[in-house]
Formats: structure tokens, sequence, C-alpha cells
């Protein structure tokens, strides 16, 4: 990755007395234990990190911990959103009480979203809630999981249906571990960079629309752009950090996205940043349905999508996700349900997401029928 090596970059989470810091650059990970003692004094961690992370990158996180003088022990698990399991947290749970860790200590999540949602909750519960610090190793992860403090697991009812807020210490956003991040992960990590412009920032989606080569080239512009995406979700955290008003605007294309991912089992023939593409495209598509958003907006948004290699509709998806009753099921079960009515982030065009409280399911419906028809 051809970052420059003096690009070192510092977004302030602001919560009070919670307040944390996100650092994005290169090399971070051989500083980790610098920065881990700078926020947490004499603790010891235990990293969590799936098996494929943990090939790449757990001895050179430890050995950056021991430079900076932290001690350290490791669990993985196995790689993929079936680790975000009761099961799995259950093991992880166990492994920080066998490791005698104490509730001053660090649990250190080492790898992208699953690692961080499932390491997160397990330290936001053991010894009634530990420290724990973030070291994102995907896209997706850096911009957008590893931020704002929302941890959990899955549920056959649906995706992320269990967990707490459990904010981490400090973020660490080493660009260096993108260098070896498959080309499909990228891509859908960069859906979540897409969001932040296509929420409220049209001049950013504009910039990625001109510069988006030169992100999935590596280059300087891709830590531009995880710098935006991570300030974009501090503002956003900071102002409502449990989720009662704005945050849900970060939920664009999460609710059809979501669906799709539980209706396929959570596995690899769809990952999450491909759901929330093909989501988002859906709900820019619904928007103009519904006479709010002009038709040539979308079709920017799915051009931009194509472009870059993303989905953006339900035709290539198998006939599990093809039943229109379960799809309707599935959202029912979102976490933004309130009082029996679905809450959906729609738009009035390119930066302009807001919250929709009052959409009549037969519109649904009828939006869900012609989708599977496309």
């Amino acid at each position: 990755m051809t970052t420059d090596t003096a690009y070192l970059r510092t977004v302030s989470v602001d919560l009070g007395d919670r307040s944390y810091e996100i650092l994005i650059g290169p090399g971070l990970v051989a500083e980790a234990g610098r920065h881990v003692a700078r926020v947490a004094p004499g603790s010891r961690v235990l990293v969590v990190s799936d098996e494929a992370v943990a090939d790449r990158h757990l001895d050179a996180l430890r050995a950056g911990l021991s430079d900076g003088g932290v001690a350290s022990e490791a669990f993985t698990v196995p790689a993929g959103e079936a680790s975000k399991s009761f099961v799995m947290f259950e093991k992880v749970v166990d492994a920080i009480l066998a490791a005698r860790l104490e509730r001053g200590d660090i649990v250190i999540a080492l790898g992208g979203g699953v690692v961080g949602d499932l390491a997160g909750f397990a330290a936001g519960v053991a010894r009634r809630g530990m420290g724990f610090v973030q070291v994102p190793t995907s896209l997706l992860a850096q911009v957008d999981s590893s931020v704002g403090g929302k941890t959990g697991i899955n549920s056959p009812h649906g995706k992320n249906l269990v967990g707490v807020f459990h904010q981490p210490k400090l973020v660490l956003i080493d660009t260096d571990l993108l260098a070896t991040l498959p080309e499909r992960h990228l891509r859908a990590g960069y859906a979540e960079v897409v969001k932040y412009g296509l929420i409220d920032d049209p001049d950013f989606f504009a910039w990625l629309d001109d510069n988006w080569p030169a992100v999935f080239a590596r280059e300087a512009a891709l830590a531009r752009a995880i710098e935006l995406s991570c300030a974009a979700k501090a503002r956003v955290v900071a102002a409502d950090e449990r989720e009662h008003g704005n945050r849900a605007l970060l939920n664009l294309g999460h609710t059809f996205g979501h669906a799709l991912e539980a209706a396929l089992g959570y596995g690899d023939t769809l990952i999450h940043g491909e759901a929330v593409a093909i989501g988002m495209a859906m709900a820019f598509r619904f928007s103009v349905v519904l006479g709010l958003c002009p038709p040539e907006d979308a079709m920017r948004v799915e051009h931009h999508l194509h472009a870059v290699g993303l989905p953006t509709d339900l035709a290539a998806l198998p006939a599990e996700v093809r039943d229109l009753d379960r799809l309707i099921m599935l959202m029912s079960q979102d976490k933004k349900v309130q009082r029996g009515t679905l809450t959906y982030i729609l738009v009035r065009g390119i930066g302009k997401a807001y919250i929709a409280h009052d959409v009549p399911r037969d519109a649904v419906a009828d939006f869900l029928e012609d989708e599977l028809a496309r």
C-alpha cells in the first residue's frame, strides 16, 4: 500500500469521560504497546482474533505490545460471521476469565467486524465490564464497526440482536494492514465508506466518484477516505450514542441488507458490505417509488456501486432470498422495530437521508415484490 509514511491522523470521539481517540496511519501495530500503556497503564491483554487474521498479524501485534511493556495472551476463533454466536461468545468470555484478567485489564479485538463485535461484547460483560481496544484489520471495520461502541452477536431471529453498547478505550487503524485484505473485502468495506456521502455529505460522495480508482489502488486516497469516514461516524456517535435519534441514519441500506444476510445464513454467499450495497440501492429505488428521490440520483448511486464492483439488486442471489414472506418476516425482527413499526432510512436525494417512521407495510411488500421480479 503506497501511503505516506508521515500520514498519521487522530479523530476524537467526544463522549465525556468515555471519550477516546481513533489513530489512523501506517505502522501502528508495531507501536501498539506504547498506545495501550498510555490509555491503560499497567494492564495485561488478551488479544482476540480469528484464525485467518491471526496467521497474518497476531505475532506482529504481540511483538508491538511486548515492545511497549504490555504482556499479552491470545485466543482465536474461526473466521466468518458464524463466530458471532452464543457458543463462541461463551468461549471468549471463558478465555478472558481463564487468563485471570482483571477489570482494569484490556481485551484487544484484532480483526474485522465479526471479531470486533464479539470481543467487544465479551469485554462489555466479563467482570461486569472491562476495557477493550479495537485494532481493525478490514476496511469495513476500520470505517464502521470499530467506532461507536456497538457490540454483539447474531441470533437465528436476526443480525446483531444480542449485545451491549460498550465504547473502546482506543481504536488503532493501521493502514498497512489493508495491504493483505482481499479485493472482495475491500469492496465490501467501501460500501460503508460511500454510505457516509449518501447520508449527509454529497461533497464526499462526489470526491469518491472522482477518486475511487485511487482508493482501490490503496494509494493515499484510501487513508483519506478512512479518516473522513471515521470523522463522520464520530460526529454522529457523539451526538447520539445509543441511537435514540439521528444515529439511526447510519443504518442506511441495513434494514434490507440485514434481512438478506439472515435469509442466507450469514455465510460467504453475501458478505455484510455487499448486502449493505444492495440495501442502499434498494433504499434509493424505494424512495423513488415513494416520490421522494429524483430518479437520476438513484441511477447515479447504482452506477457508482456497479463501477466499483458492488452488487445493487437481488437478481444474482440464490433462491432462499427470493421469498417475499420470509424477507418481510426477517425485516420485522430488525433492531429498529418500535411498537411493531419498522423504521426505514429513506432519502430525498444524495446526501439527504432521513428517518421515516410511517412507511406503510403494503408499500414495502409491493416494492419487494417488484424487486424480486427485476
